[in-house]
């Protein structure tokens, strides 16, 4: 292997044998049987991709593509059933909460458990402690069993043993998520110091922003096998059709060719029947009204007119809807919101405030309405609101409202304070 490849995976696959029952898998070992009790399951086939040294890599994937079956494979926490791994470099690797750690020993005893694992002297994590310490910055709960931290505590320590033992590659699953936003920019500063100390970082995350921004390239895993890998930015636009499940199953057996050329076709979401049948939807929604007229369809839109559940901060993008009128109704009025996980109501609007009416709709009549706006919302999570409404006298009525009924995801690379960015043009004038 080249001394400047980190990490070379050579047509690596892992398969699963799935039992129905757990006296098949003992009659199988016992040679009790020869019948296959067992089905196969492939968390990882035939995947083969390099890590340059100094590089930032970045895997993306939906739930159950592979991403941290890949990554226990490099630290040799598994193996492979098949294929080939080889690893040029010291790894320190920071997989799921509680990998290398004993939950009733202290904090303390467990910096010197790991740093005896990876092979440091006592001598040589004396050294280092302090470093490790301040980094964690959980006070006196370094002295109490670890089985009494929070995730957050937990994390906090873990990452920064990993990050003080000098490790040539470095290694993160999802891990990082659990803790607070300070201490994750705590963390990608001391990614951006280990990029320029020539460094090699592989990391999984489902923060596309974070991918976009730290990472050189990125590797789109999907269903146990790896689509592409090139650019962070052209593999987050396949992502987005990874996860809006435009990505269907492909005959050929050049799987990314296929996907890409895929992707390529004219994009015909935008006029399509059904636009939520493109969408990741929430099967716990709230759904209620009188149902005089109905939300029958919507969709939101980039601004390359794709159906995603993915926008970029300060770019604009679209959110339709199409409704149904079961009776006739005078100036029915059309809304929509997003609102965080918390379920603070951020941004929002209707035709009524927007002054955009309309007036006597019959029955019978399907009637489409488009929201244009651009993003400023910080990158996060939010859940989309869709309602249909009107006044009966003075009293509002509620034709119907779909509440929560998907996630949309905002990336960015610049973050701004506060929940929303101001789209600042800053000019600076000297003497």
């Amino acid at each position: 292997m080249s001394e400047d490849i980190a990490i070379k995976i050579n047509d690596v696959s892992k398969l699963y044998k799935l039992y129905d029952k757990p006296t098949d898998r003992l009659k199988e070992s016992l040679g009790l049987t020869k019948a296959k009790k067992y089905k196969e399951h492939y968390a990882l086939r035939n995947v083969s991709f390099d890590v340059e040294r100094g590089e930032c890599v970045g895997i993306i994937g939906t739930n159950g593509a592979g991403k941290s079956t890949i990554l226990k494979i490099i630290t040799g926490v598994l193996n492979p059933t098949a294929g080939e791994v080889q690893i040029n470099g010291r790894i320190s690797a920071l997989l799921e909460l509680g990998a290398g750690f004993n939950m009733e020993y202290t904090g303390i005893e467990n910096v010197y458990l790991n740093g005896t694992m990876i092979g440091f002297s006592r001598e040589e994590i004396d050294a280092k402690l302090q470093d490790i310490l301040e980094f964690a910055d959980i006070g006196d709960f370094v002295n109490q069993p670890v089985k009494t931290y929070s995730s957050g505590m937990f994390v906090r320590l873990a990452f920064a043993v990993a990050i003080n033992i000098e490790p040539e590659i470095l290694i993160v699953d999802e891990a990082l998520s659990v803790g607070d936003v300070f201490f994750q920019a705590k963390c990608y500063k001391k990614f951006e110091e280990f990029k320029q100390q020539g460094k090699t970082i592989l990391f999984v995350s489902h923060d596309l922003s974070s991918i976009q921004k730290y990472c050189d390239k990125a590797i789109l895993l999907n269903k146990g096998k790896k689509i592409s890998e090139g650019s962070p930015k052209d593999i987050i636009d396949l992502y987005k059709k990874v996860i809006v499940e435009e990505y269907n199953s492909m005959s050929s057996n050049d799987e990314e060719d296929s996907f890409i050329a895929e992707t390529k076709k004219d994009d015909s979401s935008r006029e399509s029947k059904e636009w939520k049948k493109n969408m990741l939807l929430n099967p716990d929604c709230s759904d209620y009204g009188n149902k005089r007229a109905t939300i029958v369809d919507f969709g939101v839109f980039d601004k390359a007119g794709s159906i995603t559940n993915t926008v970029e901060k300060l770019d604009d993008f679209e959110i339709r809807m199409k409704i149904q009128f079961n009776d006739d109704i005078e100036a029915p009025i059309f809304a929509i919101t997003l609102r965080d996980l918390k379920g603070t109501e951020l941004a929002g609007t209707n035709t009524f405030i927007e002054k955009s009416d309309i007036y006597n709709v019959k029955k019978g009549e399907l009637v489409e309405v488009s929201f244009k706006q651009k993003m400023l919302l910080q990158k996060g999570q939010y859940m989309l609101q869709l309602g249909c409404t009107g006044y009966n006298g003075d009293e509002l009525e509620v034709f119907h409202r779909l509440y929560d009924i998907c996630c949309l995801q905002v990336i960015a690379e610049k973050v701004t304070v506060g929940y929303f960015d101001m789209d600042s043009s800053v000019e600076i004038y000297r003497g």
